[in-house]
Order: structure tokens, then sequence, then C-alpha cells
């Protein structure tokens, strides 16, 4: 059920986020999340695309380092305590969350949150065995 993720490295300068999304937008591809982490010179960011596929070859076309990796999406309610439970259940099985990114669902009081682990599928069967919903890329494509 993993869902995948495009890593684009940029440099850390103005235009460059909206050199990306306007790429994606001209090739009708369509934004579900995006984080960005930064360092003074560059900028990793992080994406769930509607069409993973198309989205890394036409940015490659432009220039741009691609990496897409499989990660791991879990529904967790809107609630105080929901994040951390499910965190605990990942560090109760020995399982190391690498990074996370959130956002909210439009029709639903859930969060979809979006973690990188070193092992997909055991991260999948403990969160799922305690309880927690997996979500698909086509979740993520309704919202």
């Amino acid at each position: 059920m993993a869902i995948q993720q495009l890593t684009v490295f940029v440099q850390n300068k103005k235009g460059t986020v909206v050199s990306v999304t306007n790429i994606l937008s001209q090739n009708n591809i369509n934004l579900r999340a995006l984080s960005i982490a930064e360092t003074q010179d560059f900028g990793i960011l992080r994406l769930i695309v509607d069409n993973a596929e198309l989205a890394e070859s036409v940015l490659k076309e432009n220039g741009y380092l691609i990496k897409t990796i499989d990660v791991v999406g879990v529904k967790i309610g809107d609630a105080p305590g929901k994040l951390s439970a499910a965190l605990g259940v990942l560090d109760k099985a020995d399982i190391n969350v690498e990074y996370l990114y959130a956002f909210m669902a439009r029709t639903e009081r859930h969060a979809y949150v979006v973690l990188r682990v070193e092992d997909n599928a055991a991260a999948e069967q403990v969160l799922t065995d305690a309880g927690f919903h997996m979500i698909t890329l086509a979740d993520v494509c309704k919202l």
C-alpha cells in the first residue's frame, strides 16, 4: 500500500518552488502534498502527486534531480494524542521514522500522515494491527 513520493533537489533561491509547481501544472499533474526542507544553498522538496511517473519524467526533462521512493501513508484522527499514538506503535515495534509530514483531509476529520521508514511493510503491518487505517494514492487523490 505504499505511496510514491518524489524527492526533488532544488536550489534555495527565489522562484524555484514556483518553477516546479508550474511544470506540474502545465502537465496537468495534481499536487496532493508537499514538504520542503532547506539549507542555505539547497532544498529538498518532497511531493505526493496524482501521477508520479509523469511528474518524474517532466521534472527530469527540465533539469531537476529526482528520486522516487515509497512512503507509508496513515490516516489518524484529528485530536490531541492521535499522532503520538501512531508513532508509539512504530516505536514499540522498533521502527525508526526518518521524517514525516501531514496534511488535513478536506471532508473528513482526519489528518493524513506520510512517514518515511526503513521497512514500509513492517510499519504498515504494526499500524494496521493497532487499528490505524493505511491510505493509498487513490485515497490521497480523492482529497
